[in-house]
Formats: C-alpha cells, structure tokens, sequence
C-alpha cells in the first residue's frame, strides 16, 4: 500500500511540476510578446513622429516643445525629447502611478534614441504637397501606434501617461486632454524658439481622436487579448 501510495504522489508531483512549469512559460512569452510590441511600437512611433516634424510645416505639437529646449540648449532632438519625457513620467508617477511601468522607461530610451536616428537619414521632396501627405502620414502612424500601444497595458509612452492620467482621475475624455495638452506643450515651445505651422493644427486636430477612436476599438476587440 505505501508503494502504492508513494508512486502515486511521486506521479501527482511531475504533474504540478508540468503545470508550473507550462506556467512559467506561458508568462515568459506574454513578457517577451509584450517586450518585442514595445520596442517595435517606440520605432513606428519615432519614425512617424519624424515623417511629420521634418517636412517643413512646422513642428508636430510635443516636437514643439523639443524644439524649443534643443534652441535654448544646443541638445539634439532626441535629448530633448527624453528631457521632457523624464519630467512628464516623475509627474505621472505622483499623480497617477499605475500609468508607468518598466515598459514606459524602454519605450521612451528607444523612442528617443530613433528620434535622433530617422532625423538624420529621413529625406523629403522638393513637392510641398507631397511633404504635406507625407507629414499627415507621418501624425496618423504615430497617433494610430500610440493607441494601439496605450490599450495594450503594455506600459504608457510618457505623454500618454500624463493624458491617461488626467482623463481618468477626472474623468474626462481622452481627445480633450490630449488637446488642451497639446495646446499648452506648444505655447511654451513657441516661448522657447520652436517652430509653430500647419504640422501644428494638425497634430491638434488629428492626435487626439485617432488615439482615443485606437484605444476604444482595439479595447472592443479581442486584439492583443491572448497577451494580456
């Protein structure tokens, strides 16, 4: 009988064993998934944000603001960017902690660090209206990405922190934060020496609903469910 009894709980031990294990690994792999969209998700965003910045309208309305800090100090582009980035993410972590994670560190380093590196080797035409396309492509990538990347809780870029905080301790609706963000991000930009135009308007107007109309569908879907 103790045989018996033995073989049975050495069986029921392999098999606690399998299933911490499977466990184990299926978390591995949601945490590597979700490592793998963050950094693919930082690169689209920085190669859309530099489409729009760098085709001669204007900077796009956070850009606004890197370009003013770059005027100011001499720092490139993505300096600048991670300058303003370090400053939204200490005021997220006291007003609203749960928007940043470690996923919010590795998205801004490497989004910063793309920043500096498609500003360098983007190229533009010599067509004002095809750069304008190219810019409203360029607002329409990073906005769509950083929806898809904000419903995803794979950790907020540091701008979105700073939105999806405000809008959910007040309740208030995401567009119409990111809106009066934006507004506010290019006044003290412009103060500071960056470059106000059409990029601008746009980058207003098109941002905020692309986001929020990104985050409500995907959330809707079972997009990214299995990773959740």
């Amino acid at each position: 009988m103790k045989t018996i009894n033995f073989a049975v709980s050495e069986h029921n031990s392999r098999v606690y064993s399998l299933i911490f294990f499977a466990g184990d690994n299926m978390k591995f792999k949601k945490y590597a998934t979700k490592t793998l969209m963050i950094v693919i998700g930082s690169i689209i965003s920085a190669y859309g944000i530099t489409l729009a910045i760098g085709a001669g309208f204007g900077g796009a309305t956070l850009a606004i603001l890197w370009q003013g800090l770059t005027n100011v100090t001499g720092m490139s582009i993505g300096t600048s960017s991670l300058i303003v980035a370090v400053a939204m993410i200490i005021f997220a972590l006291f007003y609203d902690r749960k928007q940043i994670n470690i996923g919010t560190i590795l998205y801004q380093i490497i989004y910063s660090f793309f920043v500096d590196v498609f500003t360098k080797i983007q190229h533009y035409t010599d067509i004002k209206a095809v750069n304008f396309v190219i810019m409203l492509l360029g607002i329409a990538i990073f906005s769509f990405v950083t929806g898809i990347y904000s419903a995803a809780d794979f950790g907020r870029g540091s701008y979105e922190a700073v939105t999806f905080s405000l809008a959910e301790k007040n309740g208030w609706k995401i567009k119409i934060v990111r809106m009066a963000l934006d507004i506010i991000m290019v006044i003290i930009g412009v103060l500071l020496g960056g470059k106000f135009g059409i990029c601008t308007i746009a980058t207003v107007l098109l941002s905020g609903p692309i986001i929020q109309a990104t985050v409500s569908t995907v959330k809707k879907s079972k997009i990214l469910k299995n990773i959740s």
